[in-house]
């Protein structure tokens, strides 16, 4: 049997990147439908999460799902030494999709392998985040009309930041250029660079975060340092407040950029920026929750095509 399951955004073909846009933008269109009744959708949150989970639980229940799991390990029977695999096996016997975050790199992978229901990774680690980056393409396709050769500035959390390396790799497929802003101790790691090379991705590299650095910016993908990822908390104290956006730096930068965030900020973004039209980052969470009906409708089977035809279905209704 085929397994469906969504670990990375690397096993994503271009055609199926904008396939899985094009269900987005028919979900934006109408969110509400009925195309998952009767599916029992289960959320595994191992690690804290805000947006990813409540998108995901509203997408499944605006798609007529029922939800399942939980959001602090501490009440399941992890406490008690239950190993992922069993917790796996066990929710499996319940639910039709598992949606996980794990704070181990590699969770989702394992995961998938040792069920037959599709696992969706939500974050595992440092690793991957593959539905934040359906939503960060398609708040890039929203806003600049295109995903085609974009100078993408990178900002932040290089290092630890799963989100910036999935969007790293699906981008590949769009020409992107790619600028890293980060100190030493964040830069992106050298495997992602290699990738880069292995896929004639162009990128540069910097320290400095200024506005003249930043004025060719289609995207400004900003991240927070994050403190959890951190052994050392001297060296999280040298580095947190290394890059702090304002809105004077926007004033040499392009009428088309937006500004992008993966939430929650700290202090990264001043709150002067929110004023700006050039500010996109709450608009890119509320995307989030089209990405995930996408997401969840592909993984379970449902198609484009059947998409399509529930829109044209409601649309009659409406006239009658």
């Amino acid at each position: 049997m085929e397994n469906r399951s969504l670990v990375t955004i690397a096993e994503h073909s271009k055609e199926k990147i904008l396939y899985l846009l094009e269900m987005a933008r028919e979900f934006e269109k109408k969110p509400n439908r009925s195309l998952l009744a009767e599916k029992i959708v289960a959320t595994l949150f191992f690690e804290p999460s805000t947006r990813t989970r409540l998108s995901f639980e509203t997408a499944a229940n605006r798609l007529g799902a029922k939800v399942i799991g939980f959001t602090d390990p501490k009440v399941t029977s992890s406490s008690k030494g239950e190993t992922l695999k069993d917790t796996i096996m066990m929710v499996s016997n319940y639910a039709d999709i598992i949606v996980m975050r794990h704070f181990l790199e590699g969770a989702a992978r394992y995961a998938s392998e040792v069920t037959h229901v599709p696992i969706v990774n939500a974050g595992d680690g440092a690793n991957q985040h593959p539905s934040q980056t359906m939503l960060d393409l398609y708040s890039i396709y929203k806003t600049q009309g295109t995903l085609e050769n974009l100078n993408i500035y990178m900002v932040g959390d290089l290092k630890y930041g799963r989100t910036v390396h999935s969007l790293l790799m699906a981008m590949r497929h769009f020409n992107p250029t790619f600028h890293f802003i980060a100190p030493d101790e964040l830069k992106m790691p050298e495997e992602y660079k290699i990738y880069c090379r292995e896929h004639n991705i162009k990128y540069v590299e910097h320290t400095d975060f200024n506005e003249d650095v930043i004025a060719d910016a289609d995207i400004l993908y900003m991240t927070r340092v994050q403190r959890e990822r951190f052994t050392d908390l001297m060296e999280y104290e040298r580095v947190k407040d290394i890059y702090i956006l304002n809105k004077k730096m926007l004033d040499k930068s392009r009428t088309n950029l937006r500004i992008l965030h993966p939430l929650p900020r700290v202090n990264e973004i001043a709150y002067d920026v929110d004023d700006s039209p050039k500010a996109y980052y709450i608009q890119q969470a509320q995307n989030g929750l089209y990405a995930r009906e996408a997401i969840l409708c592909d993984v379970l089977g449902i198609t484009l095509d059947e998409v399509k035809a529930d829109t044209l279905k409601q649309q009659r209704r409406n006239r009658l």
